[in-house]
């Protein structure tokens, strides 16, 4: 029913206790209240709304007294309107001030641009350009969001839950949203209306202990809990202990004991060091209970190995907010791409008319926008989610004039970020480390001067090291610029090119002989056909060299291939178009969730060795091939969303896939049967059993939908993870939207089991996922 829930107000069961809730200020429990910027947001400004040069209007923005809902005057009734008049500030990616945005910056020169800032939102909410009535006003609410993020961010629970000790209807979502619970609006009021038993649109402590107990009504918690009480009534610390030992947990008795007094607030129970029923299922949908390993939220692998040694999660057309053909080019794709941790973004460069370079998708309907704005973006953005390696992969068809404008506008402005020349004490022939290249911004593209005679290969007609036929995606070079002997790369942007070198692929027997700075980009049809036909030798090249892969220009409308495959050869620049939501982006991201999220993830042993036999095709019984027994069992779900265009009346029939993609050997999905007429709290009890070789390649992907028998069924949401990322025991999955932001609060209640096959040395370990359950019902 609830996804990523902490501490909220303690259930009283059997009249052990009570719960106190003091009453609390929520500006003075954030410590804002004397905050000068806070101060000036809770008065209100008038502000200017521009979405063009000649739409502006006039518009109130307010902080309301919760200290996190900004409220946005608007007179349009729509539903959609309404919801568009406020937002969180939880919801806020970031905030840029002066004439950032596309569209700010028409206007420079006819408004101050000090005045000016953007709000950047989280997921597909358009961004927010406002104008405000001095310089110092926009400074306040710039400075004020970015505090209270960061009050609220470091509140405790307990703070958080004592924000609204008495609640009308409206303060109990706000104070729902603080402690980590969420729920859909329409259940959140009728519960609250149940409640409200003095009927005066209020809840006191006793009411809102009864609205909390309401809330953590969860059968099939419930009766697990049971299973692990000694008495049925309550877990002592022994019992709670023996659960997380099952889980494959610390199962010491202080990390019971420290469960028991983060998640119970019932004061006997807490005294008497006892679990309730309430308290525990607060811990089972907290964030300490997810189904992915928060070890590995942090960086935890070696970041001391050669770049061809990790996969990089790469943007391609970063630039483009749609389509290839006719979508908006913008420097916000940028800001999104980086702040999810992506690690090499695609300039397309062409000569601009007023003598500076654009960016744009070359002999298309897209809009163009100055490259040095994008640089400008990358700038300040490269490394606000990870400190490792960025790579700027130039697609350069600008001329050497232009070029030479381009190598200056990246010094200029990337100044001690931009990496000129090799590391000190390395082989300037050799890959560094990410490690070794903290902080620093690599140029990808052409280092030598005279472009020879052209042959029919994909990447030697002009500097971009694409494919250049329509049929691959890039524009065909007019005859004059094929031409022999003629040099069509800028000294000054040449020089910029360090250990990414771009080169045609002619053979691995070739490519073998040459520096490992030296990289090649394939089609994702090359790409293919190498790993199918040549799939060992294609996995030792990327042992010490790096591979970029790149859609086929064939995708018009900017989807993207199966990234999986790619991953199986070695491949480490697997570049898909991340404004274009499905599966692919879905496996993209979950690639990436683990080591920090910061956009490197350290390639299996057996594919870092010069000399190794692993071929994805035939995995056998080579290196990496190490079997385990995945058992899911698919409990429940809990407030699943209805499909965005669907009627307000209608009921989902969900149904959930269970996936594991990897090597083709490992690629499996199973699904269970739908539940008629029940989103809210649906119902399967289905184990599915999975065999899957090679674990450190393998994603695991749950997907939900509603099962339609007259038409093809509609998504609803999913989560992936990396297999290695898994944990076992009883788990909650939260839901991803399609494009990849949450869907609190939609998830999913399951049990996983990992266990060695029989036929493998594979043994399971304390910091392995293999761990089986005792007490699994």
């Amino acid at each position: 029913m609830l996804g990523n829930r902490k501490k909220a107000a303690p259930a009283v069961k059997n009249g052990a206790g009570t719960s106190k809730l003091k009453a609390i200020d929520p500006l003075r429990n954030l410590g804002v209240q004397d905050d000068d910027d806070v101060k000036q947001m809770l008065q209100g400004s008038s502000m200017v709304k521009v979405r063009s040069p000649r739409w502006q209007k006039q518009r109130t923005l307010k902080l309301l007294e919760d200290g996190v809902t900004v409220w946005c005057q608007s007179h349009k009734t729509s539903s959609r309107a309404k919801k568009q008049q406020s937002f969180s500030i939880l919801e806020v990616e970031c905030i840029r001030e002066g004439c950032q945005s596309e569209m700010l910056r028409q206007l420079v020169g006819s408004v101050p641009e000090g005045q000016c800032l953007t709000v950047v939102f989280k997921g597909p909410r358009k961004s927010l350009d406002l104008l405000c009535q001095s310089q110092e006003e926009a400074q306040h609410w710039a400075r004020g969001i970015r505090t209270l993020q960061e009050r609220v961010e470091n509140m405790t629970q307990k703070e958080k839950l004592d924000q609204y000790p008495n609640c009308c209807s409206i303060k109990v979502q706000t104070l729902l949203q603080m402690i980590n619970i969420d729920l859909s609006d329409q259940y959140a009021r009728s519960l609250f209306q149940k409640c409200d038993q003095s009927a005066d649109g209020r809840l006191d402590h006793r009411e809102i202990e009864v609205f909390c107990r309401e809330l953590l009504r969860r059968p099939e918690i419930d009766a697990v809990f049971v299973r692990y009480s000694a008495n049925g009534c309550v877990l002592s610390t022994v019992d709670l202990r023996d659960f997380l030992k099952d889980q494959g947990e610390d199962a010491s008795l202080i990390h019971a004991q420290s469960l028991i007094l983060t998640y119970e607030l019932n004061e006997w129970a807490q005294k008497n060091q006892f679990m309730t029923p309430n308290g525990f299922t607060m811990y089972m949908l907290s964030k300490e209970n997810c189904v992915f390993n928060p070890e590995h939220a942090r960086v935890y692998q070696d970041m001391r190995r050669p770049l061809a040694h990790y996969f990089i999660s790469s943007s391609h057309n970063t630039y483009l907010t749609k389509d290839q053909l006719t979508g908006d080019s913008s420097t916000e794709p940028y800001i999104r791409a980086l702040s999810h941790g992506c690690r090499c973004v695609e300039l397309d460069c062409w000569d601009g008319d007023k003598g500076e370079p654009v960016i744009y998708h070359g002999h298309t309907f897209t809009s163009k926008v100055p490259f040095v704005e994008v640089i400008e973006t990358i700038n300040e953005y490269a490394f606000k989610a990870s400190p490792y390696p960025l790579i700027l992969s130039l697609e350069n068809h600008c001329s050497v004039e232009q070029q030479t404008i381009m190598a200056q506008q990246l010094q200029s402005i990337l100044g001690d970020k931009l990496l000129t020349k090799p590391l000190n004490g390395l082989n300037c022939h050799n890959l560094p480390s990410p490690e070794d290249l903290k902080g620093k911004i690599l140029v990808k593209g052409k280092k030598e001067h005279v472009v020879e005679e052209c042959l029919l290969s994909a990447s030697d007609f002009s500097s971009s090291d694409e494919d250049v036929s329509w049929t691959e995606g890039k524009p065909c070079p007019r005859k004059e610029e094929r031409k022999p002997g003629v040099s069509k790369l800028s000294p000054e942007l040449s020089e910029l090119v360090v250990y990414t070198r771009s080169v045609p692929f002619q053979s691995f027997e070739q490519a073998a002989k040459k520096p490992t700075t030296e990289m090649s980009s394939f089609s994702e049809s090359e790409a293919l056909r190498h790993i199918k036909d040549s799939g060992m030798y294609f996995v030792r090249h990327n042992s010490h060299q790096l591979s970029r892969i790149y859609p086929s220009g064939q995708r018009l409308q900017s989807s993207n291939y199966n990234p999986q495959e790619m991953w199986n050869g070695g491949c480490q620049i697997v570049a898909l178009n991340f404004q274009t939501p499905g599966e692919q982006m879905d496996l993209n991201h979950g690639r990436f969730l683990q080591n920090g999220h910061c956009g490197y993830i350290l390639k299996p042993p057996f594919m870092c060795q010069l000399d190794t036999t692993f071929n994805p095709e035939n995995v056998g019984g080579g290196p990496g091939h190490r079997p385990v027994l995945l058992t899911v069992r698919v409990i429940s779900a809990q407030q699943l969303p209805k499909p965005d265009w669907d009627k307000p009346s209608s009921i989902v029939d969900p149904q959930v896939w269970v996936e594991i993609h990897g090597v083709p050997i490992d690629n499996n999905k199973k699904k269970t049967h739908h539940v008629d007429n029940n989103g809210f709290n649906p119902r399967w009890d289905c184990t599915f059993n999975f065999t899957v070789h090679i674990p450190d390649l393998a994603l695991v992907r749950f997907m939900v939908e509603d099962y339609d028998y007259t038409s093809s069924n509609d998504f609803l949401g999913q989560y992936t993870l990396p297999f290695t990322s898994l944990r076992t025991g009883y788990r909650h999955v939260q839901l991803r939207k399609l494009d990849g932001s949450s869907l609190s609060p939609s998830s999913l209640f399951i049990h996983i089991t990992v266990t060695p096959c029989k036929s493998s040395p594979y043994k399971s370990s304390a910091k392995s996922p293999a761990r089986s359950l005792a007490k699994e019902p």
